[in-house]
């Protein structure tokens, strides 16, 4: 795999270079630019099979290039400003790392990449196929059953190996799925899986704010009783998901 570094900072860049030869032994690093000038001139006759990309460059901010050259390769951002995430996610950006870049942090933006002929197989497969999500979820309460229809679901939760459902109304009931399973029978335009025991609604965003180290604060309607974190390697998903990409 070929890669390229656009970074202005000579340590920084060296970093990188230290990460992707110990942990990708694979890839091949066959260009590392300085500028916006310098990029623009290297992508309008070269192509590379991932970036690796800071913002704010010596001459402009990286978004710059794309003004010149239609870039489709994937892109891996890593700066010192958190307020271009959304802004990244729409020019191929599958990774958003704040510097300094935390190595494990790197690892999982780049094992987004899949390239495997039949991973996208299957993708094209369900295309095809039309897949179709949950509408509805069956509860269960005592020896009688009933239904909430999707539309009116705020989030789930698990507590101790117990999944509950929260109505948009604020009724708690329980429902015999994981958080695991639901992860994937939710129409994920629709619902993200926020911390490992709760997915939630983009209806039921009250609040986002940042919190320590990166990571965001989420306040959820009705209220969710307990403290929700998007972790620091996660909060660009988020984003993405939030502005509706």
């Amino acid at each position: 795999m070929n890669v390229i570094i656009i970074e202005d900072e000579q340590l920084a860049q060296d970093e990188l270079v230290r990460i992707i030869n110990k942990r990708f032994p694979e890839m091949v690093i066959t260009a590392r630019l300085y500028s916006v000038k310098e990029s623009i001139a290297w992508l309008q006759k070269n192509s590379a099979d991932l970036i690796f990309m800071d913002i704010q460059l010596s001459d402009g901010i990286s978004f710059d290039i794309f003004d010149y050259v239609d870039v489709r390769t994937p892109i891996i951002f890593t700066t010192a400003y958190d307020q271009y995430a959304v802004r990244a996610f729409k020019v191929n950006g599958i990774g958003y790392l704040l510097k300094p870049i935390v190595e494990s942090d790197l690892v999982s933006a780049v094992e987004k990449l899949d390239y495997q002929p039949a991973r996208l197989k299957d993708l094209l497969s369900q295309l095809k196929s039309g897949k179709t999500y949950k509408s509805r979820i069956a509860i269960k309460s005592g020896d009688r059953f009933s239904y909430i229809n999707i539309e009116d679901v705020a989030f789930f939760y698990a507590e101790e190996r117990v999944t509950f459902v929260m109505s948009k109304e604020g009724k708690m009931s329980i429902i015999d799925y994981t958080i695991e399973t639901l992860d994937g029978l939710l129409d994920p335009k629709r619902f993200f899986r926020l911390t490992r025991g709760c997915i939630a609604s983009i209806d039921s965003i009250a609040g986002v704010s940042k919190y320590f180290n990166s990571r965001l604060k989420i306040t959820l309607k009705p209220q969710y009783e307990g403290v929700l974190l998007i972790s620091r390697v996660r909060v660009p998903d988020f984003l993405q998901w939030l502005d509706g990409e």
